[in-house]
């Protein structure tokens, strides 16, 4: 697989970068044993439910067996939302929690939608009620880091960001300098952005505290690439360590299971955005599950 790189991480020599690697490696070795065949199954994440100004804020949270401390993942849905009619976490997003909790993160699943009683947010128009990525859904960022730094059982310095979508784009006004919340410490460790829309971000010069890797497809007509890059090429030199991948022939939600390549126009589903298409791409799929995972074992 072929991929656009910007800003690339590469290891050095340093010792601390070698301890760093070796790391890496290691957890890629425990991920790969968790995505073979036969494991068994996890068992259902539960609700907990996170102080937030003006009300709760409900989560799913799946943790290890243990006392830990273990490092946590903050996984941000898009705009269908986390839950299905009858599951309180969407396959795609199981699928990727389910992933994580096998080789030790807790993953904390905010529901930022069902927490305000509302649906889908893809068809929103601008008179209805909104939850918008870079206010409220902020918000809910800061609340569960709030809330995972008064657990005993999480790493307190191992909180990271793994967004999708319009999740992807909170994130992304979330790692920024000015959101910076001294109140919470320490902050946030790493961050990985699945296809965001980053039009308004790549034009008010943005940049990152934390270090943080953005993965689209070339093909990508829900979201915009040629935005992406420039927001990221626009951080080089005043930012933290960003890198985008950009996969060749890859359309939105390209790393979701089972789906296949698909035009949205014409379909009813609200929990999908108005146009675009989406579908899985397998082998960018496969990188970048090897690439959230070096990621976020830095």
């Amino acid at each position: 697989m072929d991929a656009v790189f910007s800003a690339p991480w590469r290891p050095g020599k340093h010792p601390a970068n070698t301890m760093r690697l070796l790391s890496a490696i290691t957890f890629l070795m425990l991920f790969s044993t968790a995505f073979g065949a036969g494991a068994a199954p996890l068992p259902a994440p539960h609700q907990v439910d996170i102080p937030l100004s003006g009300g709760t804020l409900h989560a799913q949270l799946y943790k290890p067996d243990g006392n830990g401390p273990f490092p946590v993942v903050i996984a941000l849905h898009g705009c269908g939302g986390l839950a299905g009619h009858s599951e309180p976490v969407l396959s795609r997003y199981r699928d990727w929690a389910e992933q994580l909790l096998k080789v030790g993160n807790a993953v904390l699943l905010p529901d930022s939608y069902g927490s305000r009683d509302l649906g889908p947010q893809c068809r929103v128009k601008e008179r209805e009620r909104r939850v918008l990525a870079r206010r409220q859904r902020v918000d809910d960022i800061m609340a569960s880091r709030q809330w995972l730094v008064q657990q005993p059982w999480a790493a307190h310095d191992r909180i990271s960001l793994l967004g999708w979508s319009n999740g992807a784009s909170a994130l992304l006004w979330a790692v920024r300098p000015q959101s910076s919340s001294r109140s919470v410490e320490p902050d946030f460790r790493s961050a990985v952005a699945f296809y965001p829309d980053c039009r308004v971000s790549a034009g008010l010069g943005w940049s990152a505290r934390i270090p943080t890797l953005l993965l689209i497809g070339a093909k990508d007509d829900v979201s915009s690439p040629p935005a992406c890059r420039q927001m990221i090429d626009g951080a080089r030199g005043r930012s933290a360590l960003t890198r985008i991948v950009v996969y060749p022939g890859a359309y939105h939600d390209f790393d979701r299971a089972n789906l296949p390549p698909q035009a949205i126009a014409g379909t009813p589903d609200a929990a999908l955005p108005e146009g675009g298409h989406l579908g899985t791409d397998p082998e960018a799929r496969a990188d970048s599950q090897k690439l959230v995972a070096e990621w976020l074992a830095r």
